[in-house]
């Protein structure tokens, strides 16, 4: 079984900038798809930025601002958030999956980001 463990996120002002990082207690290499969720008060989880062996995939609202990445030596996610917006605040959560046929689903905790206008 692997933990998914998220650093700390914050209060930032926007235009303000926030890197996350999700850090495994094993090796990620065995995900084929990871990614990044974020739940605003109020709303749903909504995917925010996506990364398969294919590329990254981003939503509309996160899209040319976010920056997903992926380092399997340090068997760490990343998500780097640039020009924040009020509408960026929520919990964000990692998510990895593996593939089929085991297809098990890993969620990190979760870690607030709070941006202040």
């Amino acid at each position: 079984q692997v933990q998914l463990v998220e650093s700390a996120g914050g209060l930032v002002q926007a235009g303000g900038s926030l890197r996350l990082s999700c850090t495994a207690s094993g090796s990620i290499s065995r995900f084929n798809v990871m990614g990044w969720y974020r739940q605003a008060p109020g709303k749903q989880r909504e995917l925010v930025a996506g990364l398969t062996s294919s590329g990254t995939d981003y939503s509309d609202s996160v899209k040319g601002r976010f920056s997903i990445s992926r380092d399997n030596i340090k068997n760490t996610l990343y998500l780097q958030m640039n020009s924040l917006e009020s509408g960026d605040t929520g919990v964000y959560y990692c998510n990895a999956k593996e593939p089929w046929p085991i297809g098990r689903t890993y969620w990190g905790q979760g870690t607030q980001v709070t941006v202040s206008s």
